[in-house]
């Protein structure tokens, strides 16, 4: 953010506003973990503030101090179309272009207050009167500890809303072990634990919190693993009898994809989930090195996100999908 955005975000917070925060559809803890530290962090300074998510968020982040008062848009749409209609001012978090957000579109389209974007994906559309995008940035989250900081609020960042930024942090850097990882990602979550989160906590309720049935579920994922051995490629499939079999709750699959690019000699990995409901199948791409996903979801899939991790759609059957995806392979260059 320049001096000139920052005055004009300080400007906007001068006095008392309705606010609204949104995360994407389908919001993972980056999303989460932003929408909810900006939440509790402008209750602070005297805003008024609600958090609306398109759709539920995954189980595994109800943890969150602030996640029970979150509402949910596809559950109350009478409601949160009432509140985003009297809001003074928006606030986009871990998203660039409204189509993210589901059917929430159709009523932001017609909004006339003024956005702020916080966001570290590429290619941001310009809607918002402040757009503070970073691509370099391994989170929102860690966008969010920078926000405050320019604002010249660090002091108010408490251990609830550092444990907010922490929990985003973790789960976009992939436990700090992706590429967009820096050193002053771990500077600012040194700061986070002097405000005293808890990290091994924090941990914990991310990752060890699995049920019986998904982790019943990744084992047929796993077992559902193609390795594409001549192309360092893989990729996984689960379809919607799979899901069912397993009982499936939204946040089961998170992080599976994971496990196709961990094949030793694997660069590019892909898994595909059936959802007859949305009449999709959606597609989670991830990579190592300098092999950019982003580029081939959008050219591809009609999605997008980071050179190593990104995600799309396709709205053919699972065999098509595949017999696409194969074809793609085959006709790039990966290394």
């Amino acid at each position: 953010m320049n001096e000139i955005e920052i005055e004009l975000v300080k400007d906007l917070l001068s006095e008392p506003k309705k606010i609204v925060i949104i995360p994407h559809r389908s919001p993972d803890g980056d999303a989460m973990g932003s929408t909810l530290a900006l939440h509790h962090f402008l209750r602070k300074i005297g805003q008024q503030s609600q958090v609306i998510a398109p759709n539920e968020f995954p189980h595994f982040l109800d943890w969150l101090p602030g996640s029970d008062h979150v509402l949910v848009f596809e559950k109350e749409r009478e409601k949160t179309t009432e509140i985003l209609k009297s809001a003074d001012l928006i606030f986009v978090l871990d998203f660039n272009a409204l189509h993210r957000t589901g059917d929430m579109e159709q009523v932001l389209n017609k909004l006339s207050v003024p956005f702020i974007m916080i966001d570290h994906h590429q290619k941001p559309d310009n809607f918002a009167a402040v757009t503070f995008s970073d691509t370099s940035a391994g989170s929102t989250c860690e966008m969010i500890y920078r926000f405050i900081s320019y604002l010249d609020k660090e002091e108010l960042i408490d251990k609830q809303i550092a444990g907010c930024i922490y929990t985003g942090i973790v789960t976009d850097t992939g436990s700090f072990r992706f590429q967009s990882t820096t050193s002053e990602t771990h500077k600012i979550a040194a700061k986070l634990i002097e405000r005293g989160v808890e990290n091994g906590v924090i941990h914990s309720n991310l990752f060890d919190n699995n049920s019986y049935n998904s982790l019943q579920l990744l084992g047929t994922a796993l077992k559902n693993m193609k390795v594409l051995y001549e192309h360092n490629a893989s990729y996984i499939t689960l379809t919607q009898e799979e899901l069912d079999s397993h009982n499936y709750v939204k946040g089961d699959t998170e992080g599976i994809v994971n496990y196709g690019l961990s094949v030793k000699g694997v660069i590019f990995t892909a898994i595909f989930i059936e959802h007859r409901d949305e009449n999709i199948i959606k597609i989670s791409l991830r990579s190592k090195g300098d092999f950019d996903v982003n580029q081939l979801a959008r050219e591809h899939f009609n999605g997008g996100g980071h050179i190593n991790a990104a995600g799309g759609k396709s709205h053919l059957t699972m065999d098509e999908t595949i017999a696409r995806f194969l074809q793609i392979v085959q006709s790039i260059e990966i290394k």
